[in-house]
Parts: structure tokens; C-alpha cells; sequence
């Protein structure tokens, strides 16, 4: 809860006008206290969870000649109900799961210094933030999803997250529920480390979720702004792994693959271009 009962004061404090952002923020937040702030997280989560896989469920199920031919696996058709049901069953751990990790992870979110007040960060402290969350998420979820294709941890956890050899978007949390607590650490691991506002923390697991989708989503499009980050993997990288599946050794990264050509881990999937490429020449 902001210490200011209007704008008068908030600026009389800061010593400078606000920003427009900044007055937004203030309307917004005076009242409400840090912890209400912080649950809102689990609601954008479901928000765009629900939101951004359905242009992608618009194109599945169009059937489009002109849209298919950028679908990694075009054999495989996902119909509206499989949708549905996997819908469903997200959104029940999200409830049953999620939800409470996020009312019970309150306090530790306070003691890493997730702040709520004014002023607001820049766009380029942002930058740098979120630069550092996706590299952190992204080294330690590699570590975690290698150990997940043990026989012990695939057998007991992470085969659910495999029932789909072709993934769509709406597929991309879909897990085991001790996976979606496994790998929500990663994501943690960012923030704690470099703490920063709380519109930053929202809007870091927003992009990360945006992310999982676009990667889960089974299109390759040309077009896609994502393609000209360096090291990003994308669609086609991440499909490859749905695709071998069970057996799968290759292509754990989540989001860049510098891990997996460090590691040695993207062998398969370079052998599997290599031919893919033979055959089309």
C-alpha cells in the first residue's frame, strides 16, 4: 500500500511530477495493500493463459491450405474438444495448484524486496531485468527438465507433460501438478536474485507464459518478430522434443538452446534437420 493519500503528497515526496504511468499506478494501488497487489498475479496467469493460445486454435481448426503448411507435424489435427479438455484440465491446477502457491509464496515475495511503490521502473531497468530472468530461468529449467527425462522423474512426472507428441498452445502448462511446482522455481530464481518492482514481476511471468505458448503452439511462421532473438529456439526446436518424446535427449532448453549446443544436447535434432534437409533436395 502506497504511503500517500494523493497526488499532491506522492509528488511532494518524490520531488518531481509524475509520470502519466505513474499517476495511473497511484490511482490504482493507494489503497490496496501489498498482498491483494501480489495475487493478481495468478489472474493474469489465467487471463492470458485463456487469451493467447486461441488464434492459434482459430487456425488449427480452420484447416487452412495456406496457414497448414507452416504446422510442424500436419499428420496430427487437434479437434476443438481436445482443446477443451486440456483447457480444462490446466486451469484446474492453475486453481488447485497454482493458486495457493501463489497466497502461500506472499511473504517470500516480500522478503526478496518485490516492491510496490513509486516511482515506477524505466523501460530500460525493465530490459535489463527481464534479460537476466530469462537467462536464469532458462539455465536452471534446462538442468531440471534433463533431470525430468530420467527414467525415474519421466516415469512418475514429466510423461504427462509428453501425452502430446504434437503440442499446441493451450498444452503448454499442461503437466504434472509437482511439475508445474518443479518448474515454477526456475522462474522464481530471476526475481529473487535481482528484485524489482511488482508491475516487473507480473509482466515477467506473462512474457515467460507467452513464450511457453508461442513455443507449444506446433507452427513455424516466417513472420514471427521472436525469430530474430539471438539463440531463441522457438516452435520447430521445441516440437522436435514432443516429437521423439519418451526417448527424447535432445532439446531441453526452454527458451534460448546455447545450453544444448554446450551441453551436446541437440545432436538428435541436428541429424534429424540434416536428413529433413537430404530429403528435400
Amino acid at each position: 500500500m502506497l504511503p500517500y493519500q494523493n497526488l499532491h503528497q506522492a509528488e511532494a515526496a518524490l520531488g518531481r511530477e509524475l509520470s502519466i504511468a505513474e499517476k495511473l499506478w497511484l490511482n490504482y494501488s493507494a489503497n490496496k495493500p501489498d498482498y491483494l497487489l501480489h495475487y493478481h498475479n495468478i489472474l493474469f496467469l489465467i487471463l492470458f493463459y485463456s487469451i493467447a493460445p486461441l488464434p492459434y486454435m482459430f487456425i488449427e481448426l480452420s484447416r487452412s491450405k495456406r496457414i497448414e503448411k507452416h504446422k510442424i507435424q500436419p499428420k496430427i489435427k487437434n479437434s476443438f474438444q481436445d482443446m477443451l479438455k486440456c483447457y480444462k484440465d490446466v486451469m484446474k491446477t492453475f486453481i488447485v495448484v497454482v493458486g495457493p502457491l501463489q497466497v502461500s509464496s506472499y511473504p517470500f515475495i516480500k522478503l526478496i524486496g518485490i516492491r510496490t511503490s513509486l516511482s515506477l521502473p524505466s523501460g530500460g531497468e525493465m530490459f535489463w531485468q527481464f534479460l537476466v530472468y530469462f537467462l536464469i530461468e532458462d539455465y536452471t529449467a534446462y538442468w531440471v527438465h534433463r533431470l525430468l527425462h530420467s527414467s525415474w522423474g519421466y516415469e512418475k512426472i514429466h510423461h504427462v507433460h509428453h501425452e502430446y507428441s504434437a503440442p499446441m498452445g493451450f498444452a503448454a502448462p499442461y503437466a504434472h501438478w509437482s511439475e508445474i511446482l518443479i518448474l515454477g522455481m526456475p522462474a522464481f530464481l530471476g526475481p529473487a536474485v535481482v528484485p524489482g518492482h511488482i508491475t516487473t514481476y507480473w509482466l515477467w511471468f506473462v512474457l515467460r507464459q507467452m513464450e511457453a505458448i508461442e513455443t507449444h503452439s506446433g507452427y513455424d511462421f516466417s513472420w514471427s518478430p521472436t525469430r530474430f532473438i539471438p539463440f531463441y529456439g522457438g516452435a520447430k526446436y521445441h516440437d522436435y522434443h514432443h516429437y521423439v518424446g519418451r526417448h527424447s535427449q535432445s532439446n531441453f532448453a526452454s527458451i534460448f538452446t546455447y545450453c544444448d549446443y554446450l551441453y551436446g544436447t541437440d545432436k538428435g535434432y541436428r541429424y534429424h534437420k540434416s536428413i529433413l534437409r537430404k530429403v528435400t533436395l
